[in-house]
């Protein structure tokens, strides 16, 4: 009998929380377009770098040590990297922190609408720019420059995939570690010129000494640098560098579903 009762009522509540969280992904949405900080920093600075970077002759100039490429091309893939490095180690985990620090999680609690509804809208905008950032750097690169589109299409954007979800997944173990605002943008930064330096800012991978080279593909932006750049080249990226992508999106993910608290 309780189970006929109540079973009707369960469609309706998932319809329920459906709603809200489409609601939240709205709302949050809103808020992240009001940010021009976010905006200029996830969406725009990395092409603006390639557009300063390209500018100067010597990029645009074919480089033995890169195996005939020009430094601008090696670049795209690193602005491709620089987007998702500022959207989740900059601007996703201060957000987060500061709703838990303000009370507004704990307060949806009691609403229909769970805090993991702000972490699933968030991680979904913050992701989507910054994919919206790489096609706009591959695309500034092929107009501007004459930087070749990746030849094996399929394996650039798998990689490109799997690097994203590497840098969501930090930005919400940086979310999960940091109790307050502060600790969360201290946390980012102490990870974020660390990352810069292996997604090859300022010294293409590729262009790394060979020891240098093989500890940095380790990290997952070095390894996301080289698959990227296989692929552009029209090479399969390599199964070891999908792999060290895998493995860090599993670890840091569960990192965060340990430790992250919403209280």
């Amino acid at each position: 009998m309780t189970s006929a009762v109540t079973a009707p009522h369960a469609p309706a509540k998932n319809t329920a929380k459906s709603k809200a969280s489409a609601a939240v992904f709205k709302a949050e949405l809103r808020i992240f377009r009001r940010e021009p900080g976010a905006l200029f920093w996830i969406m725009a600075f990395p092409t603006v770098l390639l557009m300063i970077l390209g500018s100067i002759p010597s990029f645009r100039e074919t480089d033995a040590s890169l195996g005939g490429m020009r430094l601008v091309d090696a670049y795209v893939p690193v602005t491709v990297l620089l987007s998702l490095i500022m959207a989740g180690l900059q601007a996703m985990p201060p957000l987060i922190t500061g709703y838990r620090e303000r009370g507004i999680l704990r307060r949806m609690s009691a609403t229909p609408v769970r805090p993991s509804a702000v972490l699933g809208a968030q991680m979904g905008i913050h992701g989507a720019a910054a994919l919206f950032s790489s096609l706009l750097s591959l695309t500034v690169g092929r107009l501007v420059f004459d930087v070749a589109l990746p030849r094996q299409g399929f394996g650039y954007a798998l990689a490109l995939l799997l690097a994203i979800a590497c840098g969501l997944a930090l930005g919400a173990l940086v979310s999960a570690l940091a109790r307050t605002t502060k600790a969360a943008t201290a946390i980012g930064s102490a990870v974020f010129f660390p990352m810069m330096f292996s997604a090859g800012v300022w010294l293409p991978v590729q262009a790394m000494p060979d020891a240098l080279a093989r500890i940095v593909e380790l990290t997952p932006l070095g390894a996301a640098a080289q698959a990227l750049g296989d692929a552009a080249g029209g090479d399969w990226p390599a199964f070891s560098h999908l792999g060290v992508l895998v493995l860090w999106a599993v670890a840091l993910s569960a990192g965060a579903a340990r430790w992250f608290r919403w209280e």
